[in-house]
């Protein structure tokens, strides 16, 4: 499988780690961002989900 045929969701993580390490970030830092960035995508997935089902 090609990562062209691979899910959007690998594409995308294959891209983000492409940045980091091209732009040779800290794996800790990288680690403590992507905390950050779970939990703020993590409550705009539950706004999401409640939007769709209060119609």
């Amino acid at each position: 499988m090609s990562l062209a045929d691979a899910p959007a969701e690998v594409q995308l993580a294959v891209d983000l780690i492409e940045l980091l390490e091209v732009n040779d970030v800290d794996p800790a830092l990288v680690l403590a961002a992507l905390a950050i960035v779970t939990r703020d995508f993590e409550r705009k997935l539950e706004r999401q989900q409640e939007l769709k089902g209060g119609s």
